[in-house]
């Protein structure tokens, strides 16, 4: 689900602007997007079911914080495993350089 969820480039900048300034009102993430606050909406719903952002309710707001653990456990489990890698491993010697 986290992958889906990072596959769009809204959500992503969503995830950017609460990585940017965390516990964020709906008006605030709308502010400046070009999308419409439906469509804001609905990416947020899609990125707290990825569990990538968690939504508490104060008063009469709703705020919005970015949960960073879905995102380490990616780069953990995926990514460090191309960084143990050597990298002329990824290269084809036959065809030579460039």
């Amino acid at each position: 689900m986290v992958f889906v969820a990072l596959a769009d480039t809204s959500r992503r900048r969503l995830l950017d602007r609460l990585r940017h300034r965390n516990g964020q009102t709906l008006g605030e993430l709308c502010e400046g997007q070009a999308i419409s606050r439906q469509a804001v909406t609905k990416h947020l719903r899609i990125l707290e079911e990825a569990n990538l952002v968690i939504s508490e309710k104060r008063g009469r707001e709703r705020l919005h914080y970015l949960n960073p653990v879905p995102i380490h456990a990616v780069a953990m489990r995926w990514l460090k495993l191309f960084d143990a890698l050597p990298m002329d491993a990824l290269v084809d010697k036959r065809k030579g350089p460039g």
